[in-house]
């Protein structure tokens, strides 16, 4: 017997025995229900046989039959029925499972639950649900083949990438039938927030409205996806609308897991608790800094991949110079918990770095992962790995702490037939192509290639996969190639920064001369790139299509 759990309710089995019963009651389950017709095979007990043996081990037994393939509209309303009914925890079985596993999806896509969640949840079982996503998407029930739109570009996702590959693909043909989708009415210039969070910047510079970013021509789909069906060029949204599309190009960023540490949620914005990778939370953090006079302030870095590897260190740096200028140093213990073995991964920009960790007496904490915190208590808890592998907890308290959420690309991407083993939609690192799927693209934060996920990397990664779309669609020759360029401002106080920046493999690759601007060298010229020229080169260049220092290598 195979029992799978798909939730705390709900589990499935291959053909069961009467034998099994008694076993099942002891396992705690207190229904069954046959999803598989009497007679279909010549060593299966029969539905009576099940059901008397369930009866007698007090349980209770439903007959729910499924001719293999065929899940009908009348079949999810009677499982419906007996759902309601039949005391839980519920086992349900048939020949291989597809069935009891696609009958659970279909209900719980009519009880409202989302879609990648289902999805998610029965691959952890062992059963793919792809076959029936637009049924689970329309409430279980089997909607219309017909598209609601079709476009010959589609891109998922309105942010930096999304939104400067289509004007990318527009800067070169105007005519292009391009479509994005995004249920977002706010773009945010996320590379800002680190500097609100350091007093710099106020949070409304960093916002626009998605409407004034779309670019003109561009059909914009306000809508979430909830699943993919590559195989028919299809993007499936929230209610069962479906997006059919010539070429698709996959840019939706990543999730920023703020349940990944127990108790953060519930404390954030309050207590003392803070994060920069939040727009209405930047603010705090600098109020939080300003008010701080003495104690001890914690920094959190959480296991790569994360948005911007080096921001974590940035909020600690501009908090310490403020304490720093302000005379407050002296009094507060800085303490940075970082989940990684190395301070930063491109070892050349580490030196100038160490500098300021001692400039300001940080305790640098390697391989520490907070895992949970309390805010009301202010004590956190992290997670220390030693070097022969075994773990510690240790509890700490906090006056005040900065925290960086784990990130994993979004549910609906991790359980796509888009995503590789760990989650990421599947590119070469060079053409940003799907390795699998010809007419799909990706880039940005939500793609597998080994580079920084950062706003820079989006701005070199954008004309790349626009001319590469265009050589495809015949309009364009010469493949463009990504060089894995990233960049990273670490501002190691106000008025200086660290300009890292850098390709596949840690190479190093500075836009300027030394003599303009050492990237491995604190520059006052590199903050007022950060500070001045930035955020309008993102405003009014990168999201416009002009391709400032920005245009792609093309190989005949």
């Amino acid at each position: 017997m195979d029992v799978k759990k798909i939730d705390d309710h709900y589990s499935v089995s291959p053909q069961i025995s009467s034998e099994d019963i008694k076993t099942l009651a002891e396992m705690g389950f207190r229904s069954v229900i046959c999803n598989r017709p009497d007679g279909e095979g010549m060593d299966q007990p029969t539905f009576a046989e099940i059901e008397a043996s369930a009866h007698k081990a007090g349980m209770e037994a439903r007959y729910i039959p499924i001719v293999a393939g065929r899940v009908n509209d009348d079949d999810v309303e009677a499982f419906q029925e007996a759902s309601k009914f039949l005391p839980k925890p519920v086992l349900a079985y048939c020949r291989t499972v597809t069935r009891s596993a696609t009958l659970w999806s279909l209900n719980e896509g009519a009880q409202g639950r989302a879609l990648p969640e289902i999805l998610e949840m029965t691959k952890k079982a062992g059963y793919d649900m792809a076959g029936v996503v637009r049924r689970i998407a329309n409430g279980g029930k089997t909607p219309t083949d017909a598209p609601d739109a079709t476009h010959d570009i589609v891109i998922l996702g309105g942010g930096a990438a999304g939104i400067s590959v289509a004007s990318s693909l527009l800067s070169r043909f105007t005519d292009l039938d391009v479509a994005i989708i995004d249920p977002a009415d706010v773009h945010y210039y996320q590379p800002g927030w680190t500097m609100v969070g350091g007093g710099v910047f106020e949070a409304e510079e960093t916002a626009r409205t998605m409407a004034s970013l779309i670019p003109k021509g561009v059909t914009w789909i306000k809508a979430a996806v909830s699943a993919f069906e590559p195989d028919t060029n299809s993007v499936i949204l929230d209610g069962c609308r479906v997006i059919r599309y010539n070429r698709l190009i996959v840019a939706p960023g990543l999730k920023l897991n703020w349940h990944g540490i127990e108790g953060l949620v519930e404390t954030l914005g309050r207590n003392g608790v803070t994060s920069n990778y939040r727009y209405d939370l930047a603010p705090y953090t600098w109020e939080l800094v300003q008010s701080l006079r003495s104690g001890r302030a914690l920094f959190t870095q959480p296991p790569m991949p994360i948005k911007c590897a080096g921001a974590p260190q940035k909020s600690l740096y501009l908090s310490a110079d403020h304490w720093q200028r302000s005379g407050h140093l002296e009094n507060i213990d800085i303490e940075f918990y970082n989940a990684g073995g190395v301070l930063f991964g491109v070892k050349e920009y580490v030196p100038a770095l160490m500098e300021y960790i001692k400039r300001y007496h940080v305790d640098l904490k390697l391989t520490h992962n907070l895992i949970r915190i309390d805010g009301p208590s202010k004590t956190a808890w992290v997670n220390k790995t030693e070097a022969d592998g075994n773990n510690e907890v240790i509890e700490t308290n906090f006056s005040m702490i900065h925290v960086v959420p784990p990130q994993t690309a979004p549910d609906f991407i991790r359980i796509s037939p888009l995503a590789d083993a760990a989650g990421w939609v599947d590119v070469d690192q060079t053409t940003l192509r799907h390795k699998t799927y010809d007419n799909v693209w990706s880039l940005g934060d939500v793609m597998n290639a080994p580079n920084a996920k950062t706003a820079a990397a989006a701005r070199v990664q954008a004309p790349v996969v626009a001319n590469n779309v265009l050589v495809d669609m015949g309009k364009q020759k010469g493949v463009a190639h990504y060089n894995g360029y990233g960049s990273c401002p670490l501002t190691v106080e106000r008025g200086k920064i660290v300009l890292a920046e850098f390709g596949y493999g840690g190479k190093l690759l500075p836009s300027f001369p030394k003599w303009i601007i050492n990237g491995e060298k604190p520059s006052q010229l590199a903050w007022l790139l950060k500070e001045k020229i930035l955020p309008p080169i993102y405003w009014k260049a990168m999201l416009r299509g002009r391709e400032w220092m920005a245009k792609p290598k093309i190989f005949e």
